[in-house]
């Protein structure tokens, strides 16, 4: 996966926009308005992902690409590498967990405002 079908895959994403709130050049997708996921554009390719604490000890000890996140909450927070060592498939299923974590944590309210 490089960083356009990291992008796209996102943004397909029901509620998702992409924003740099940070600066110009630190990608970010949120859903609803919460941060799922967030790269940078001036680095080698790497994504930001929220994890459950526990599958992100799991998932460090497997995968040397995969690592606490870089200036993130690092108990709930991994770095993952774009190195080429991490099949599409699991990269696709960590965005997917790190997206769901964040769905799972809006209200009722804004789940269902935003149909998810």
């Amino acid at each position: 996966m490089n960083i356009e079908e990291f992008r796209d895959y996102c943004l397909a994403k029901p509620a998702v926009s992409e924003t740099f709130p940070f600066d110009e050049v630190t990608l970010v997708f949120k859903v609803a308005g919460k941060m799922f996921a967030l790269t940078s554009l001036d680095k080698e390719f790497s994504m930001n992902l929220k994890c459950d604490p526990e599958r992100a000890i799991e998932l460090r000890e497997e995968y040397p690409a995969i690592q606490p996140g870089y200036h993130m909450n690092k108990k709930h927070w991994n770095t993952v590498y774009g190195d080429g060592s991490i099949k599409d498939d699991l990269l696709r299923e960590l965005i997917d967990h790190s997206y769901e974590l964040i769905v799972k944590s809006l209200t009722k309210k804004v789940r269902e405002e935003y149909n998810l």
